[in-house]
């Protein structure tokens, strides 16, 4: 300890020149840092929000909304805004394939449950399409097949043809090209193959009965 710590009388140590000494030292080089102030400090130069309610998600998607309380988790994180919706967009990417999946199946059985239904249970459905798979085959091209089977609709849309309309004989030339084109368009529009918006559905379905007869 230095010298002029000690009382030379008493040879003990002098507390008070110990003393202004350590607070003098300490006003000179500041107070303790403070680490709850230093982490807000640092989550503020992030771009942390104050608080969850400062997250603005964007869920264009429509599958799903912000959710507070997965928001709250994000900030105590200390997630910035860009972090806290790029958490979002991977779980709407990995989510869309299986909601549409699932949708497409559903919408599946509710066509089965629909032409069951129409023909007068399973086993006259199954023997009614096998007749107009069969007819289908014979008659029409593939992709016309393809579509229209894909909507109880289209299904009605073949069964109708066959019950009224001896085998087709498919015209050639440059009208009929540009309009099997045009249908194979309108197959390829989501509206068809993952919307299935009714509308255009029957629409699409109606353009291959007047294209292929019926």
């Amino acid at each position: 300890m230095p010298e002029k710590f000690w009382d030379p009388a008493t040879g003990q140590v002098r507390v008070e020149a110990l003393l202004k000494s350590y607070l003098e030292l300490e006003k000179r080089l500041g107070a303790p840092a403070d680490p709850t102030a230093d982490a807000g400090k640092l989550r503020k130069a992030l771009g942390v929000p104050d608080s969850p309610d400062g997250y603005c998600i964007d869920c264009a998607h429509g599958m799903f909304g912000p959710d507070m309380e997965v928001n709250a988790k994000l900030h105590a994180a200390g997630f910035a805004p860009a972090q806290a919706q790029l958490v979002y967009d991977l779980a709407a990417e990995r989510l869309l394939p299986l909601v549409r999946e699932l949708a497409a199946e559903f919408e599946a059985e509710r066509e089965l449950e629909r032409l069951v239904a129409q023909f007068g249970g399973p086993d006259k459905w199954r023997e009614t399409a096998r007749q107009i798979l069969a007819w289908a085959g014979r008659n029409l091209p593939a992709a016309a097949v393809e579509a229209l089977a894909g909507t109880a609709d289209g299904v009605m849309a073949l069964y109708r043809m066959m019950q009224g309309a001896e085998p087709l004989a498919l015209g050639s030339g440059e009208r009929e090209a540009a309009s099997e084109a045009d249908l194979h368009r309108l197959v390829g529009d989501p509206r068809y193959w993952r919307d299935r918006d009714p509308a255009f559905v029957a629409k699409v379905t109606e353009g291959f009965r007047r294209a292929y007869g019926g």
